[in-house]
């Protein structure tokens, strides 16, 4: 169970207001000239059930200019993504006999995690047990200059597995939504928003992208004004993490890569509102919209 310890808090700073000609200012490093220079993403993640959540992240990677894309789900699964995403190259992980995937099918990615730039850890990821072992054994395996984002269930094992505070590197961020974000605090959120996506970048010491709020362990905060309902939809979480993991393998700094993020996802959605309907269009349709979005705010 989570602590209901006091979770150490950095005072937060009013959120500044992300807005086109803030995220002008704050440009994103230029894009490489090769598809290594480019960044290069591993998405581990993905039940047999639940392939299509890594390849959510991964294609949104790529649409964002990231330049090699790996993909890592359940062995079963492995050839039809495989087949369904001709960009990635797939790693099969061993699963139990639910689809669930095993920690230790872990160490067939070791090579992989010595030369990618980004991890995206838990799209898909179905059993809280064998997600706690996943995290636990991936997270010892990455450099320190390997940008993490942990979504979905991988963030529920950090509060049950307290020992890997340590291992979380400088590079990491935290995409929690209501529920996930009660689990890292370890109690109920409360009416002060800010305060709470502080409270959590601070224990942590990562950025956090909660909602329409990013928080840095620094304090500092910011706010995305735009937005649109139509965003509450299956696998949306998913494109979200693997847009900031194809910023971060670009080399976006951690709170940089989750305003960009955020705004960008967020933008695509009111886009497809407006074109398509404000409820029912499709998270598979978002990332198509990022290429757009990122030429208009170059």
């Amino acid at each position: 169970m989570p602590s209901t310890d006091p979770v150490p808090l950095t005072e937060p700073r009013e959120p500044v207001e992300l807005t086109p000609r803030l995220l002008r200012e704050w440009a994103l490093p230029a894009v490489g000239s090769s598809k290594y220079a480019r960044g290069r993403v591993l998405v581990v993640g993905g039940a047999v059930g639940t392939p299509g959540a890594v390849q959510l992240a991964g294609v949104a990677a790529l649409r964002v200019g990231a330049g090699q894309l790996q993909l890592a789900v359940a062995e079963p699964a492995a050839v039809a993504l495989a087949v369904a995403t001709p960009e990635a190259a797939v790693v099969g992980l061993t699963a139990d006999p639910s689809g669930s995937v095993l920690p230790e099918s872990v160490g067939a990615l070791t090579d992989a995690f010595a030369t990618v730039d980004a991890v995206v850890l838990g799209p898909g990821l179905d059993n809280p047990d064998r997600t706690r072992g996943v995290v636990a054994a991936v997270l010892p395996g990455l450099g320190r200059r390997t940008s993490l984002v942990l979504d979905a269930f991988a963030l529920g094992a950090l509060p049950d597995l307290p020992a890997l505070d340590a291992a979380l590197g400088p590079r990491t961020v935290l995409t929690p939504n209501d529920a996930e974000a009660e689990l890292l605090l370890g109690r109920a959120l409360g009416v002060d928003r800010i305060a709470d996506v502080a409270a959590i970048a601070s224990r942590y010491g990562a950025v956090v992208a909660c909602h329409d709020l990013v928080a840095a362990p620094s304090g500092e905060c910011w706010r995305i004004g735009v937005g649109h309902s139509g965003l509450a939809t299956s696998g949306s979480g998913d494109v979200l993490a693997g847009t900031l993991g194809g910023l971060l393998a670009r080399g976006a700094e951690p709170a940089q890569a989750a305003c960009w993020a955020k705004y960008l996802h967020a933008a695509a959605g009111e886009r497809l509102a407006s074109r398509i309907g404000r409820i029912g269009f499709l998270a598979r349709e978002v990332p198509d919209e990022l290429p757009s979005l990122l030429n208009e705010l170059s």
